[in-house]
């Protein structure tokens, strides 16, 4: 077996993980989340300050969180329907109870009732879709992480 060479923090003094996700440190509240998003690179940062800002705004007083290098939404800080994680040709947005929504996400998941919507750079985001996921998924029971 292949011996790992230890990831490299880049110019900003974070590491890069596959798909440039960044690597941040756990975290709850708003600082761990925009530490995330200053960290991600290229097209893939406007589209996480698009998630994040449509979620505050959709979601008076949601809870955030970092962790696994993942930001996570919720309401109660313990439960979380969101999450978005780099890639390096999209942003995913993972929605834990994304069967439920209606329409659902477009990509499937192995994991019971999670649905992606997987946002490129050609694409963008289509906001009154998003926004209408995001109203329908906090009426939903959080996911335990």
């Amino acid at each position: 077996m292949a011996e790992r060479k230890p990831l490299k923090p880049n110019k900003d003094g974070v590491v890069l993980l596959s798909g440039d996700n960044p690597q941040i440190a756990k975290g709850f509240g708003d600082e761990p989340v925009a530490a995330y998003i200053a960290a991600v690179p290229g097209w893939k940062q406007a589209i996480c300050r698009e998630v994040d800002a449509l979620v505050v705004k959709t979601v008076p007083g949601v809870k955030k969180a970092v962790k696994w290098n993942t930001p996570l939404y919720g309401l109660d800080g313990e439960t979380w329907f969101l999450s978005m994680h780099c890639f390096k040709t999209y942003v995913r947005l993972t929605f834990f109870k994304g069967t439920e929504l209606k329409p659902m996400p477009a990509k499937d998941s192995k994991v019971a009732g999670v649905r992606y919507y997987d946002v490129t750079e050609e694409a963008g985001i289509d906001e009154k879709q998003f926004v209408a996921w995001v109203k329908q998924a906090v009426l939903l029971p959080g996911e335990k992480m």
